[in-house]
């Protein structure tokens, strides 16, 4: 084993060496730009709409991004390889040292294997993330919220107050009445629900708290009342759990594939009840967690010869052609994602489109390039 690990490290090069350490580094600091520019303009906006809208404290929102950076992540490593890529390529082409190379018998495909090979690593490293810390992160992140969410409404050490629901034509649906709340618990609560057409359901609790998935109420009853005045059954109860305002359930159920990894995500389409909707969703999502990490090789084989700058060329447009390329790769997958969740395109193709046409369109370059002279 030794020995293997041993003479793999000798048939590294320097020139491998002196390649890999110009791309680590503007890798590092691509990674570090793109994420720093998606945070400074979605994540922020959403962080101060989540403070306005919903009421959650600064630090609440601020821990949910922070759980959120891992899929930040996964998604500027691609931008951050092929940076790299272009840029480190295009400096060397200006300085003359790839025509050096190709003076010494050294081709573009032994330049480029370098790159390659840190791109399928930076693959790996990104699928990782994603099947691993992505999920356990966005369910940490969603549940901050939906607690966040529910303890907003509790005016802890107020006395005698009403919470009032209502249904989408404006009329009443619940009516709360809360004896007094000490630390966040809900004491002497009565709910009035006039949710079901022809009766009236009355609910009495000791106490009660938020949760998750509604209001949990404890050590009561509920009387059902009809039309005439009539009660028509009695339940007891020792825990029982009432949606208030927000409907829990509906933010459970957002984003539901990107808190599992690739073989949870089969196991819950086998056996989760979905409309045709949230199947192609979540079969979308289910196979960009594939295809995404696989980005990083297909945007590096586009890269590479687009980086290899034409001797009368003086001026390194290595970030020019990183940013259109990101610009046109992530314009495909937003259309063809959006086509897929609609059912104009079959969810494999819809995930593995930008792929395809980027592979496509690097194949032909990289070819044109390797095997013509210039």
């Amino acid at each position: 084993m030794f020995k293997q690990i041993s003479r793999a490290i000798k048939r590294i090069s320097l020139l491998d060496i002196y390649i890999l350490r110009q791309v680590i580094e503007m890798f590092l600091m691509g990674v570090c730009v793109f994420t720093s520019i998606i945070f400074a303009s979605d994540t922020f906006i959403t962080l101060i709409k989540q403070i306005s809208l919903f009421g959650i404290p600064f630090k609440v929102a601020f821990m949910m991004i922070i759980l959120n950076l891992p899929s930040v992540i996964v998604m500027t490593i691609p931008m951050g390889v092929l940076l790299a890529t272009v840029m480190t390529l295009n400096k060397l082409s200006l300085d003359s040292e790839i025509t050096v190379m190709r003076a010494c018998g050294i081709g573009l495909n032994r330049i480029a294997k370098p790159i390659f090979i840190f791109a399928i690593c930076m693959s790996v490293f990104s699928f990782v993330i994603n099947e691993s810390i992505v999920p356990v992160m966005t369910k940490q992140s969603k549940d901050l919220a939906l607690w966040a969410l529910g303890q907003k409404n509790i005016p802890d050490g107020k006395q005698n107050f009403v919470f009032k629901e209502l249904n989408d034509r404006g009329g009443l649906k619940r009516l709360f009445y809360v004896g007094y709340c000490e630390d966040k618990i809900l004491h002497n609560i009565t709910v009035l629900d006039t949710s079901k057409e022809g009766t009236i359901q009355i609910l009495q609790a000791q106490e009660g708290k938020t949760s998750p998935e509604g209001w949990n109420f404890e050590k009561g009853a509920i009387y059902t009342v009809g039309n005439d005045g009539n009660v028509l059954n009695t339940t007891l109860f020792d825990d029982s759990v009432v949606k208030f305002g927000l409907d829990m359930s509906k933010e459970l159920n957002k984003n539901v594939a990107k808190e599992m990894n690739f073989t949870k995500l089969i196991k819950y389409l086998k056996k989760a009840e979905l409309n045709d909707k949230q199947q192609r969703e979540i079969y979308v999502e289910l196979f960009d967690k594939i295809a995404l990490p696989l980005t990083t090789i297909a945007l590096v084989l586009i890269g590479v010869p687009l980086a290899i700058t034409p001797p009368r060329v003086r001026y390194n447009r290595g970030f020019l052609f990183s940013i259109l390329i990101i610009f046109v790769y992530y314009l495909i997958r937003a259309l063809s994602i959006s086509f897929g969740e609609a059912g104009t395109l079959a969810p494999f193709l819809a995930a593995w489109m930008p792929n395809i046409v980027l592979t496509c369109g690097g194949v032909y370059l990289y070819y044109k390039k390797v095997f013509t002279i210039t």
